[in-house]
């Protein structure tokens, strides 16, 4: 750990205690990298993704106050607005263009307050209960895979079609969760049950308001796949954690990487 006492003594703060702090954090996401559980769970992966999402969009927010877009940008960002906080559309972004980083954006990108509230309410249910069964590193591979599983089908749906929102991730988890409890038997059958009720009530939802069935689908076919292939024993998640820590990491890296290159996109505009 690099002393950096001295630079928050020169600050004015209390250089020790920010010493202290900066190691404590370091730790932290050292564990979590390793897909070990947190005291408190003060840094899960459902917080974080909360977090990001709530940011992501209150930045957006301001940026239509400024843009002189008003009220509606708190419940109907016009596109422009999407399009310039990380919209996805295969045909032209990402085929034509080249911005990859798109496929990951628009699950962190809501079309309004109300799409951002059901998606985050449903992750906040559902989010814990996956998390402590198959630990942090599991859980964000699962997030982003399901992400990028979600819209590639819709390149073969609506590719010309732009599309937002974390719910095929979310349906993602919901997919994962009831191919991964049935597998245990009569012991996930409660959990089971419970998350196809999440999901039938998700789905209900998504046609009322005219959502993305492709993502839906395909997040909940990329969950379930997951699902079926994780190990549910002690002995396989052993043998995996090496594996799915990397993974972690490099979902972490992508994810960040994607949302630093799309506000990049701001300079050019």
């Amino acid at each position: 750990m690099v002393n950096c006492k001295p630079f928050f003594d020169k600050l004015g703060l209390n250089g020790s205690r920010w010493q202290w702090r900066l190691m404590r954090w370091q730790k932290n996401l050292a564990a979590l990298l390793r897909g070990e559980r947190l005291p408190g769970e003060v840094m899960s992966p459902v917080k974080i993704i909360l977090a990001v999402n709530l940011l992501w969009f209150g930045l957006m927010f301001l940026q239509g106050v400024v843009f002189g877009y008003g009220p509606q940008t708190l419940l109907a960002p016009p596109f422009a607005l999407l399009y310039r906080f990380g919209a996805q559309r295969w045909i032209p972004e990402v085929l034509h263009f080249g911005q990859w980083w798109r496929c990951l954006t628009y699950a962190y990108t809501h079309a309004g307050v109300i799409h951002l509230g059901f998606n985050m309410l449903v992750l906040y249910q559902v989010g814990p209960l996956i998390d402590r069964e198959i630990g942090a590193s599991r859980f964000v591979v699962l997030y982003t895979l399901t992400a990028l599983t979600a819209t590639l089908l819709g390149l073969f749906w609506h590719p010309y079609t732009p599309v937002v929102g974390a719910s095929g991730s979310i349906f993602g988890l919901i997919g994962f969760a009831v191919a991964y409890f049935h597998r245990m038997g009569p012991p996930g059958v409660a959990l089971r049950n419970f998350m196809f009720r999440w999901a039938v009530f998700a789905f209900i939802f998504g046609l009322l308001v005219g959502a993305d069935n492709a993502g839906h689908l395909g997040g909940a076919l990329g969950g379930a796949a997951f699902g079926l292939l994780l190990p549910v024993g002690i002995r396989g998640r052993r043998a995996t954690a090496k594996l799915f820590s990397a993974a972690a990491l490099l979902c972490v890296l992508a994810t960040a990487t994607a949302l630093i290159l799309q506000m990049a996109t701001w300079l050019r505009a």
